[in-house]
C-alpha cells in the first residue's frame, strides 16, 4: 500500500473554514466548526472529521442548519442550565458549552448544561479531551432525535440512535478519553463501509427480518444497527441508550416527540473540577495508580501492550500536528465539488 498523503492541520482548518464563510457562517463560527473536525481527524476519528463537511454544507444550504445566532437560554441555574440550540452549528454550540462549563465549575464544582435543537455535534472525544487537559472531568452525551437506526434489545425496528458517550478525565499522566456507542456500530461508518464496498468485520447489524449480518448495506433497506452486547448482552447497549436519551432529550425538552428530523442532536455535557472534592492531587493519584496497574497487567496472546482508552488517539493527534494529518480515503475528492462551487482552493498535501 502507498502511503497516505498528508495536510497540514492549521491548513485544514482554514479550508475548512473557508468552505463555512464561504456558505453564510460568520468567521468565528466557522473558526470553531473547522478546528472541531480537524480536530477529529487528528485524532483518528476519520468518520466524524472533515468527512463531514459535505452534509453540513448541504445542511447550511437547506436551512437545516442556521449560520447564525444565539442559543436560546431556557434556564440558568449558575450551575445547571437548558438551551434550545435553534438548529446552529453543534460544534459551535458544545464548544461554548464547554468553555462555559469549565468557567463555571471553578466556583460551583460541577456544571450541567442540556442542549436540544442543536446541529450535529461531531466527534464527542474532542471536547473531553481539552477539558481534560485543563485537569477537569468531562462527561458528554449525545443523541440524534431523528435517527431510528439501532433496534432495542430483541427487536429488530429501528428506534434509538447510537447515542454515544465520552468521558475525560486527568491522571497525572496521558489522560483517559473515551468517546463510545451505545450501538456496536456508528451509521457514520456503516454508510462509509457501504460507500467502499466494505464489510464489517463481525455481524454487527440486523437485516430487516432481524437476522444478523456484517453488510453495512442493510442500513438503507429496513436493517439496523445492534446495542452495544450485540444478539446475546445487547440489554446493557439498551439500557445505556435509554438513559442518553433521557439525560439529553428529557433534560433539554427537545427530543423524538417532537419529531425532530435530519442531523438534529440532543446533547447533555456535565464538567466537574476535582478540587472540588478531595482536590486534584487526590483524584490523580486515585486514577493514575488504577491506569498504571491496567497498563502494567499481563496482555492476552496477540496483544502487544494494554492502552488507555484514548491513548492510540492522542498520539496520532500529536504525530499528526508534526507531519501532517493522513485524510482517509475519499474525503478529499467529496470535497473537490463543494470546494469549487464555493471558489475555496483546495489545501496542498505537506512536502
Amino acid at each position: 500500500m502507498s502511503a497516505p498523503t498528508l495536510y497540514d492541520a492549521t491548513g485544514l482548518r482554514a479550508f475548512a473554514s473557508a468552505l463555512f464563510q464561504a456558505a453564510g457562517v460568520p468567521a468565528a463560527k466557522a473558526d470553531v466548526m473547522a478546528g472541531v473536525l480537524v480536530e477529529s481527524d487528528l485524532m483518528g476519528h476519520v468518520t466524524h472529521g472533515l468527512g463531514l463537511v459535505p452534509k453540513y454544507l448541504d445542511d447550511l444550504e437547506s436551512g437545516l442548519m442556521r449560520p447564525d445566532g444565539e442559543p436560546e437560554v431556557l434556564s440558568d441555574r449558575g450551575a445547571c442550565l437548558a438551551w434550545n440550540g435553534r438548529a446552529l452549528p453543534g460544534g459551535w454550540l458544545t464548544t461554548t458549552a464547554l468553555d462555559l462549563a469549565m468557567e463555571r465549575a471553578r466556583q460551583h464544582g460541577t456544571v450541567s448544561i442540556a442542549i436540544g435543537n442543536s446541529h450535529h455535534i461531531g466527534c464527542l472525544a474532542v471536547y473531553s479531551a481539552r477539558a481534560a487537559a485543563e485537569g477537569l472531568v468531562c462527561i458528554l452525551h449525545s443523541s440524534a432525535p431523528g435517527t431510528a437506526s439501532v433496534a432495542p434489545f430483541g427487536a429488530r425496528q429501528g428506534v434509538l440512535s447510537p447515542n454515544p458517550v465520552s468521558a475525560g478525565f486527568p491522571t497525572g499522566g496521558v489522560p483517559v478519553v473515551t468517546d463510545i456507542s451505545a450501538s456496536i456500530t456508528t451509521n457514520n461508518m456503516s454508510l462509509r463501509l457501504a460507500k467502499l464496498g466494505r464489510r464489517f468485520p463481525q455481524k454487527w447489524l440486523m437485516d430487516a427480518e432481524g437476522h444478523a449480518t456484517d453488510d453495512p448495506a442493510v442500513i438503507g433497506r429496513g436493517g439496523t444497527v445492534l446495542p452495544a452486547g450485540g444478539l446475546d448482552h445487547g440489554q446493557k447497549g439498551y439500557g445505556w441508550a435509554l438513559m442518553t436519551e433521557a439525560l439529553t432529550q428529557g433534560l433539554s425538552g427537545f427530543g423524538r416527540a417532537d419529531g425532530a428530523g435530519g442531523m438534529l442532536a440532543s446533547v447533555f455535557l456535565q464538567v466537574i473540577d476535582p478540587e472540588a472534592f478531595a482536590g486534584l492531587d487526590a483524584f490523580t493519584r486515585q486514577t493514575g495508580h488504577t491506569v498504571a496497574a491496567c497498563r502494567a497487567a499481563a496482555p492476552r496472546p496477540g496483544v502487544e501492550r494494554v492502552r488507555l482508552p484514548g491513548e492510540k488517539g492522542l498520539a496520532q493527534r500529536e504525530a499528526a500536528l508534526r507531519e501532517g494529518v493522513p485524510l482517509a480515503e475519499g474525503i478529499l475528492e467529496s470535497l473537490r465539488p463543494y470546494a469549487g462551487r464555493l471558489g475555496v482552493a483546495l489545501p496542498e498535501p505537506v512536502a
